[in-house]
């Protein structure tokens, strides 16, 4: 790893980005009535988890933020995020006669209610899309697709996103095998985000830290993706001091309501502007998270943990790839060090470790042993790969001797 300056990036760019409408702060829940009024929307679906829509804290303030707007709560949302499971939120979309999806919870909540707003547009039959499913692991996303207003209580980062993932199972008796894929359209952006700290802080520390890594890591993959621009560099580089501040507070124990509204506002600058028309800022780490988690049933914010000093250390020793260490270092305030690249891989590293999270793929259960092969194969192949660094050419085997690392 050298210290060398980053290369700059193409001189020109093109940069065409429709978030949605944000509200932020503490209370701001109260407020989703009157955002629905604005976007003369009068009927909408909760979609989360089980543990949420029996969490008082967390249901209680959605449900009065809502008030007579709420058309009804479908809490069945799952980690798997299954195709079934949307279906299951469609027929309770229609029987309450909804006009929106409000998303309340993870990634994962947030992945199905944007499988629901898009089935609900959709004229074709359920065998239709399943057989779509099973042929291409996505599914088409129609025009105008149901509005969706996302409620973020952890830091995975899917509330300012374009796209979701969603698997599907036989026992749903629409496919013939388990089937992992997802969705992806620029109308499946939320048409408005609530940031709300209070929320997020009835997480448990244990989901928190998983998803903050995965958050933390969109930071990391905007700055040095290929795509990145001028916009996403400010945006991600702020975002990640942010992210700094608020998770160093949180490793050492502290659960103020400033903590939380750090890593919201951290969090809430990575997504801004990742998730495109053209395209997402997404790269190298996520590819390993993807290959990890589809390989052993893994929480992804868990595997990035794992990984992300490896990929990183690997992407900062390939000659003639500009991994944009400097800008890395400066972002995590060690750019004094003689050695970006290290500092950062150290620094990202520390941020892990005071969070508790595991350091070493040998101590998560379902890794049993070290022959990465197929892994390696998932990885190289997944999308987010064509966004890695400029000049970066992997191989199987480069990506199998980082896993090796990480184990």
């Amino acid at each position: 790893m050298t210290a060398n300056d980053p290369t700059p990036r193409e001189a020109s760019f093109r940069f065409e980005y429709h978030p949605a409408t944000i509200r932020f702060g503490a209370g701001c829940a109260d407020a989703l009535e009157d955002e629905l009024e604005r976007l003369g929307l009068e009927r909408a679906l909760v979609v989360c988890g089980a543990t949420v829509g029996s969490t008082p804290e967390v249901i209680d303030p959605v449900r009065e933020g809502l008030g007579d707007r709420l058309a009804g709560v479908f809490d069945e949302t799952t980690p798997d995020k299954r195709l079934g499971t949307a279906f299951d939120g469609l027929d309770r979309f229609e029987d309450a006669d909804a006009d929106a999806v409000v998303a309340l919870g993870g990634g994962s909540s947030l992945d199905v209610a944007k499988a629901v707003s898009a089935l609900a547009a959709s004229d074709r039959s359920r065998d239709r899309i399943a057989e779509e499913f099973a042929q291409t692991g996505t599914i088409d996303v129609p025009d105008d697709p149901v509005p969706i207003v996302a409620v973020p209580t952890t830091l995975a980062g899917a509330a300012l996103s374009t796209g979701a993932g969603i698997t599907a199972a036989p026992d749903s008796g629409l496919v013939d095998e388990e089937l992992g894929g997802g969705i992806s359209d620029p109308g499946l952006m939320p048409t408005a985000a609530f940031y709300d700290p209070e929320l997020v802080a009835t997480t448990p520390d244990s989901i928190l830290a998983g998803s903050a890594m995965n958050g933390f890591d969109k930071g990391l993959e905007t700055i040095y993706a290929a795509n990145a621009t001028p916009v996403t560099d400010a945006t991600a580089r702020h975002g990640l001091e942010k992210l700094e501040d608020g998770l160093e507070a949180f490793g050492r124990g502290d659960r103020d309501l400033a903590v939380y509204e750090t890593l919201l506002e951290g969090l809430l600058l990575v997504q801004y502007g990742i998730s495109r028309p053209d395209g997402t800022t997404l790269s190298v780490v996520h590819a390993f998270g993807h290959g990890l988690r589809d390989a052993y049933d893994l929480q992804q914010g868990v595997a990035h943990a794992v990984v992300v000093p490896h990929v990183l250390r690997y992407l900062f020793e390939q000659e003639g790839v500009d991994a944009r260490a400097g800008l890395l270092a400066d972002a995590l305030g060690v750019g004094e060090a003689a050695d970006h690249g290290a500092a950062v891989v150290d620094r990202v590293a520390e941020l892990r470790d005071e969070l508790g999270l595991p350091f070493r793929l040998r101590d998560l259960e379902p890794v049993a042993d070290d022959e990465f092969g197929d892994v390696a194969e998932a990885i190289l192949a997944d999308g987010f790969m064509a966004n890695a660094p400029p000049g970066l050419d992997p191989t199987v085997e480069e990506i199998e001797s980082v896993l090796e690392e990480a184990w």
